[in-house]
């Protein structure tokens, strides 16, 4: 977490209350049109410090992306034709030291995987603000567009649980032609073949995701398994 996305909240709110404090002293001592311009602008300030530190508590549902970094791994058993459970493991980070697995039963021939992704300016960069990832949604995927459209579809939210403070991405999208940090949002998405016994690894670079198998059934299936 980049510090000044505490400190300057806290600077800024500081001056806030400061310049409120300030207001009510001329009020009281009979001055109340100056007193009330200082409270109306220490409000403000307050108001200023409260949005931009909600938005740095939620940028902390997101992970700094600094180098090519493992995301996920998963691991497939069929149950049916075109039916497998999926096992998708997150690695412990800083807001979960336990990591998290889910177990998804998964429709089709395919699992893919999907991240939200926030690139800021490089002078922003300079400033220890890295690209920051955050996993969105596991599903199933048929090889085939016309079943697509029609079969049985599997879809799971794998957002984080914890939301806290002001989601960044609507504020980010809404705004990033007026946000000078903001250089673009974008989604990433990857996906395989799932096989009965498969593990593949997932991992995000400053490109988005990539998808990884990690044992011989899964490779076959890459290798075979697209139609």
């Amino acid at each position: 977490m980049v510090w000044w996305w505490w400190i300057i909240p806290g600077f800024v709110a500081v001056i806030g209350l400061a310049i409120a404090l300030s207001g009510l002293g001329w009020m009281f001592r009979g001055r109340p049109f100056k007193g009330g311009r200082g409270v109306l602008g220490g409000a403000l300030f307050l108001g200023v410090g409260a949005i931009v530190g909600l938005l740095g508590l939620n940028i902390q549902t997101y992970h700094r992306l600094t180098w090519d970094r493992p995301v996920a791994t998963i691991e497939t058993r069929q149950l049916g034709p075109q039916l497998f459970e999926a096992t998708v493991v997150e690695p412990p980070t800083e807001q979960d030291p336990q990591g998290i697995t889910r177990t998804f039963q998964v429709h089709g021939d395919e699992w893919r995987m999907e991240a939200r992704v926030l690139k800021w300016k490089p002078w922003a960069n300079v400033l220890g603000l890295n690209a920051q990832y955050r996993l969105d949604r596991f599903s199933g995927r048929y090889a085939d567009t016309q079943q697509e459209l029609t079969a049985e579809r599997s879809a799971f939210d794998i957002r984080p649980t914890r939301q806290s403070g002001i989601d960044l991405w609507p504020v980010a999208r809404e705004y990033s032609q007026q946000l000078p940090v903001v250089d673009t949002l974008y989604g990433s998405g990857a996906y395989m073949p799932m096989a009965d016994g498969g593990r593949y690894e997932v991992r995000i670079t400053q490109n988005g995701l990539i998808a990884r198998p990690t044992n011989e059934v899964a490779a076959e299936a890459s290798s075979s398994g697209w139609q």
